[in-house]
């Protein structure tokens, strides 16, 4: 744990002096309990700063502004960005600017690069010789494990906090999401967090404004570790669906009978009960709006990627994770990088739509 660099929360007294709510002596009336649970103030973070607006990170945001926290934001989008500032949400030119005005920042990005850019990047969050005001780092993007733990050792290593008089070195967690662009709307994420304890109980106030399942998976990088594993078998499962579905088809078996069954049996999943492929079967999906939408096939390509190359580094047989890469690059080869991944029953299995 030590080599990734584990932040390490001194005292409790030590992150009471950071809270500016609280005073010497109203410490002994003040729960500790109360402040890492699901009912605390927003107070501990005067101000949350997030980065990377898309279609999840706008919704993730948003729902921080509804929990009452002051969010600043910063996108190279100009247009949403515009979007947040027209409803008075402060918004900042550069990463940097971003953690001189918040106390936590929570970043979601497309890949390890963006990642890597935004906080060492030449307008970063990490280039500044004055120190950085954010004692919490959250990194929600999905990116390779080795990334993660590097950036969590620079941040928790770092001197940075405690220059300008912070209580302890900041730390950085790594909290990739599951759920899409549905749950981002509702709140309902669920989140994988890899970092220290101690961290991931002051940012559950956080993790809980955003999402309704916090999954604490160990130390730093563990949380893209899972996510990786969680998106490889959504890629498998959607192939194997689609490929039932198609096969169904062709022997003359419509698809919304094949869902009753796959729904009531042994074949039921998430592809098949929530968030099914085929056009005409299920409302409020990806595949009812010509798969615009959703998450991207090409986001799903570079995620196997991750997912073979950690893989590969780690000596594990992943002969599921090279075939299901193949198949969603060829969709993307195709022209259908930016359609949802379950695109695959169509412009793979060349399935039909249900009338």
């Amino acid at each position: 744990m030590a080599a990734y660099g584990s932040f390490r929360v001194r005292s409790l007294l030590s992150l009471h002096k950071c809270s500016p709510k609280i005073t010497r002596s109203s410490l002994s009336d003040f729960s500790w309990t109360r402040m890492f649970s699901s009912s605390s103030s927003p107070s501990q973070f005067q101000a949350v700063g997030f980065i990377g607006l898309g279609n999840m990170g706008s919704r993730m945001a948003n729902n921080l502004i509804k929990a009452g926290y002051n969010v600043v934001v910063h996108d190279v989008n100009h247009d949403v960005m515009k979007k947040f500032s027209d409803k008075g949400i402060l918004t900042k030119n550069s990463p940097h600017e971003v953690a001189e005005a918040s106390d936590a920042v929570i970043t979601m990005l497309p890949s390890s690069a963006h990642v890597m850019d935004v906080y060492t990047g030449p307008k970063g969050m990490l280039n500044s010789g004055n120190g950085l005001r954010p004692w919490l780092f959250i990194d929600s993007s999905t990116i390779d494990p080795q990334t993660s733990r590097k950036l969590s050792s620079t941040i928790s290593n770092s001197n940075l906090n405690r220059e300008r008089g912070g209580c302890d070195n900041p730390a950085m967690l790594d909290a990739p999401v599951s759920g899409g662009v549905l749950s981002a709307e509702t709140g309902s994420l669920t989140f994988m967090v890899g970092g220290s304890e101690e961290a991931y109980r002051s940012a559950k106030p956080l993790f809980l404004s955003m999402g309704k399942n916090i999954i604490y998976c160990g130390g730093p990088g563990n949380g893209s570790s899972a996510k990786i594993c969680n998106n490889l078998a959504m890629a498998v499962s959607m192939l194997g669906v689609s490929e039932a579905f198609a096969l169904g088809q062709s022997l003359g078996v419509a698809a919304t009978t094949l869902t009753k069954i796959f729904n009531s049996s042994s074949a039921r999943c998430w592809s098949s009960d929530t968030y099914n492929p085929v056009p005409g079967v299920m409302d409020a999906v990806p595949a009812s709006r010509n798969y615009d939408g959703g998450f991207a096939t090409k986001l799903m390509t570079k995620d196997l990627k991750l997912a073979a190359e950690s893989g590969k580094e780690v000596e594990a047989k992943t002969p599921m994770t090279y075939v299901a890469e193949e198949i969603f690059r060829e969709v993307c080869s195709e022209g259908h990088g930016t359609k949802d991944f379950s695109c695959v029953f169509r412009h793979y299995f060349c399935g039909k739509d249900e009338f």
